[in-house]
């Protein structure tokens, strides 16, 4: 099986093994993505980077999950990205047409899985949500990606989009919000959220910034986690790298909140998405 995790930024691509469920670590493939680049430049990216690690297996064996970023028409393969602020070029292409003829795959050979999904199979299959008869999953970057997983079925909750405050869930809990609140109080562009994570130890404003990220992401779990009542919440996605900034001080929020629910950090990482992408195959079989 070949896992792929396409984000906001980037595509990485990997053998899986379904049977050790594990990656293949010496057959992994990361490329960077221009965003905003035209659909042939990002196409072009993506399928270099698979082919890459297709190589020379038979076409007959290869099967391809595909853990994507919505909105987006999984079961057709077509991009409704639309005002997300990334891969505006590729709304409406058919994104699954185009693998099969570039990698000379038949259609029924590509899979594609939301990636908030795909992440949250991947923790309750051999991650940091392993052994929970339920688990919930949240993935912070460019966008807010959530999940549930209950009795081995994961399913995407779509809660980025949901009512938060003044906006929606991923108005406050992505890395947008980030750099539009450093921008607001200090006037300055930043690139990302890591470039404000990174100097919060010096920065007093940025230091703010992480402050009301942390007010932000304890509401919106506290209500996820009242809603769902899980027995672990597992966080991944690019943001949640600066962890060690944050995590300690929500699980306290929460637990003042009276809300005794772990909040972990992935275990996995990109591994997770990969690995419920090619997941995805022993449902789809399993239905068929």
């Amino acid at each position: 099986m070949v896992g792929v995790d396409i984000g906001g930024s980037h595509i990485t691509v990997s053998l899986v093994d379904l049977e050790n469920q594990c990656i293949t670590p010496e057959s992994v493939i990361r490329s960077s993505v221009n965003t905003h680049g035209t659909a042939d430049e990002i196409l072009a990216t993506w399928v270099s980077a698979i082919k890459e690690v297709v190589g020379q297996q038979t076409i007959d064996h290869i099967r391809i999950g595909i853990a994507m970023p919505g909105p987006f028409d999984y079961e057709n393969g077509i991009s409704l990205i639309k005002g997300m602020n990334k891969y505006e070029s590729l709304y409406m292409v058919d994104i699954r047409s185009h693998f099969a003829r570039q990698l000379g795959l038949p259609l029924d050979q590509i899979l594609f899985r939301n990636d908030a999904e795909a992440f949250l199979h991947g923790e309750a299959n051999c991650g940091a949500a392993f052994g929970h008869t339920k688990a919930l999953g949240i993935t912070l970057g460019t966008g807010l990606g959530s999940a549930v997983h209950e009795k081995g079925s994961t399913t995407d909750a779509n809660l980025g989009v949901s009512c938060f405050r003044e906006g929606i869930a991923e108005d406050y809990l992505s890395t947008r919000w980030f750099v539009k609140r450093y921008r607001e109080l200090t006037g300055l562009n930043v690139k990302d959220a890591k470039a404000i994570l990174d100097i919060v130890p010096t920065d007093t404003t940025a230091a703010t910034v992480l402050h009301e990220f942390i007010d932000n992401l304890s509401e919106f779990l506290y209500s996820f986690i009242k809603r769902e009542n899980p027995e672990v919440v597992v966080i991944g996605g690019n943001i949640a790298k600066g962890h060690l900034l944050f995590m300690e001080k929500v699980n306290a929020k929460l637990v003042n909140l009276g809300c005794s629910v772990p909040v972990k950090v992935t275990s996995l990482w990109e591994d997770a998405a990969m690995i419920g992408a090619a997941f995805y195959w022993k449902s789809s079989v399993m239905e068929n």
